[in-house]
């Protein structure tokens, strides 16, 4: 076993001598196995730390498999770290399943473990009876090819398997030779979750089919993997072509989009989400394919709703990717500005206003600047953001017109509304910032006081 584990390792280049490990260690069989076979393989010198999370959902048990991993860590003369999560409410709170919820309590804590000791690599003890489990779970869910590729040898540059060539009866076996403990998990049985019918039932059936089902599934799921890297590969490439990402959101314009095949499509739509939440739960076949009709929709603005706080935004010719909350920030906003100054305002803007002569060249003026006669119309301002209802009188017209037809017109994201400021005087809207003044505020010859406002970017 530590023969192949190493041949394993070399071949896959899984591990460079010396690196520092986090290993991670529930207490069952798998990864008590994997431990002693790091321990083990002497010649690549690893510094291992164990990391175990106990998920608080069985009480006194999983205290007792923590106080055994605990033992264990110290009988190899190793670093134990221990971190409890109440997963129950985690996976209520965030919305996800109990599965999901401790997947994500674990990979987060074996990441804060592995930055607290510059780890260059964590390893998992998932196998190849783990991986045919995996590839039928999905096909059960309605993976595409990302999914039917199965657990990766390697994921997000430093998650490793150092088992996955090995089977379970294998490293069961290795651990009764060498008279190794390990804990049970009872839930391990409990067929109400679905792996476990997966374990336990289906894939017992499968095998009076072909007694070899799971080298079969596993080598279906080797060959989807090579594929899928050449996928990802084209649809890296597409999406740094294609997309632009901020800390807020990702945006892709349509046009081009809509000329990619729809296979690619789909491929930018997952790795858009990525961007903009960081992973990819819960996201399945069904929200691509809500997300590819929103982009062919004859609607100028609209928007799917997807798992993890996250929305897709259609608005005339882009699609972005964000938190779903993004398009209401700025609401609400209202100011009284009572003379001239600097006015911090939300979504990272401000406002300032001096004193000053008329400009001598009114071509030159950028749309970020305006300015106003103070006797026509005096202070105090309102400056707020848009609201229903709004109507301006644009410059150069003489009827009025309201403010959402005007966005329309000019084809401001939905989004972009409620972030631009809006200038009162005595009830009239004057200035639409950086979009359009309004028709009386020109300034007369005869004007002697005169403001000028600029409205600032404060946002790096």
């Amino acid at each position: 076993m530590l023969k192949r584990t190493a041949k394993f390792i070399t071949d896959n280049n899984l591990f460079i001598p010396g690196e520092t490990v986090i290993v991670a260690v529930s207490g069952g069989a798998d990864s008590v196995a994997l431990l002693d076979i790091l321990v083990n393989l002497r010649e690549l010198k690893l510094n291992l730390v164990v990391a175990h999370l106990n998920h608080m959902l069985r009480g006194e048990e999983a205290a007792a498999d923590a106080g055994f991993v605990g033992e264990l860590a110290r009988s190899y003369q190793l670093h134990f770290e221990l971190r409890s999560v109440d997963v129950r409410e985690l996976s209520r709170r965030e919305r996800l399943s109990l599965e999901m919820g401790g997947r994500v309590a674990r990979y987060a804590w074996f990441d804060d473990v592995a930055a607290r000791y510059g780890a260059t690599a964590i390893a998992l003890a998932h196998h190849a009876d783990d991986q045919a489990e995996t590839v039928l779970m999905r096909l059960l869910r309605g993976s595409g090819t990302t999914g039917l590729s199965g657990i990766p040898l390697k994921s997000a540059g430093r998650y490793v398997r150092p088992l996955l060539g090995c089977k379970r009866n294998e490293i069961e076996k290795h651990l009764q030779l060498k008279k190794i403990d390990f804990r049970t998990d009872q839930t391990n049985s409990d067929i109400n979750f679905l792996r476990n019918r997966i374990r336990h039932e289906l894939l017992p059936y499968l095998q009076t089919f072909n007694p070899l089902i799971n080298d079969r599934l596993a080598n279906t799921a080797e060959i989807l993997a090579a594929d899928e890297s050449l996928l990802e590969d084209i649809t890296e490439e597409a999406f740094f072509r294609l997309a632009r990402v901020s800390a807020s959101e990702v945006v892709i314009e349509i046009p081009p989009l809509r000329n990619e095949p729809r296979g690619l499509r789909l491929r930018l739509y997952r790795r858009s989400i990525l961007a903009a939440r960081g992973n990819l739960a819960e996201i399945n076949f069904r929200h691509l394919k809500d997300i590819d009709t929103l982009l062919f929709s004859d609607k100028a603005n609209s928007g799917v709703d997807l798992p993890g706080g996250i929305r897709g935004n259609k608005s005339y010719q882009q699609l972005s990717f964000g938190p779903r909350d993004n398009e209401q920030q700025g609401t609400g906003f209202e100011l009284e500005i009572t003379g001239p100054g600097i006015f911090t305002l939300p979504m990272g803007k401000a406002l300032a206003i001096v004193i000053t002569a008329p400009p001598e060249n009114w071509n030159h003026l950028p749309v970020t600047s305006a300015y106003f006669d103070l006797s026509a119309l005096p202070f105090p301002w309102l400056v707020r953001t848009f609201r229903a209802g709004d109507r301006i009188i644009p410059s150069g017209m003489t009827g009025n017109k309201k403010v959402k037809d005007l966005f329309i017109d000019l084809k401001i994201p939905l989004k972009t509304r409620r972030r631009i400021p809006l200038i009162f005087s005595n009830e009239k809207l004057i200035w639409i910032c950086g979009v359009r003044v309004a028709a009386g505020a020109a300034i007369s010859a005869s004007a002697r006081s005169v403001a000028r406002v600029d409205i600032l970017d404060l946002e790096p």
